[in-house]
């Protein structure tokens, strides 16, 4: 906190052991800038993490979360953007970049360190023609759920195929009936099967 501080970010820090700790914290606090959590690499794609990050993502609407971890892993990084947070920085890039990283999420913008987006720009190529219209509005995980919704998949049954919890899926599924403006699941499908046909009519 130390470091950070030194680097002038205008916030007051305060550090928690837990997310846990944080949460029994956080109405006693002043308005979160910006969310920092510390996570070891083994722990930062196991179900439980993703889960919670997806839920406190969800509830910090406008306050920015980002990931600090041991591992550079594009899976982990994919994951991590996919709950809804502005930024993952590995620690082996120094707490300067770490500060920068906090200051581009404080106003709006994603933090994902470049080896990572240059892995990105090879996955989005090798990606199926179906999936393409959508990447640009939803994350990649979003993508998946959107596509199940489209073939008119339960979430249970989208929780199995996906290895994710219901509770995560729900979140995705209003996250993704926000950005297309949409009230219920038909209406999803129907707005889906309408980005991607237009889409192709782009490319006739």
């Amino acid at each position: 906190m130390k470091v950070l501080d030194a680097h002038q970010l205008g916030l007051q820090p305060f550090a928690f052991e837990s997310m846990d700790d944080w949460k029994k914290e956080k109405d006693s606090l002043p308005p979160a800038g910006a969310v920092l959590v510390s996570v070891g690499g083994s722990e930062v794609g196991s179900e439980a993490f993703l889960t919670e990050l997806t839920e406190i993502a969800a509830e910090l609407t406008g306050t920015p979360v980002i990931v600090l971890s041991d591992s550079d892993d594009l899976s982990c990084i994919l994951q991590v953007i996919d709950c809804g947070t502005q930024g993952y920085i590995p620690t082996s890039l120094g707490m300067a970049v770490c500060a920068e990283a906090i200051r581009l999420a404080m106003v709006g913008g994603t933090f994902v360190p470049a080896s990572a987006v240059m892995t990105m720009r090879h996955k989005f190529k090798a990606r199926p023609e179906e999936e393409r219209p959508m990447t640009s509005l939803f994350t990649q995980r979003q993508v998946e759920v959107a596509q199940a919704l489209r073939r008119g998949k339960a979430n249970k049954i989208i929780a199995y195929e996906l290895n994710l919890r219901e509770s995560t899926v729900k979140v995705h599924i209003r996250n993704i009936m926000k950005k297309l403006k949409a009230t219920n699941r038909t209406e999803v499908a129907f707005k889906i099967n309408q980005l991607m046909s237009d889409q192709n009519r782009t490319f006739q």
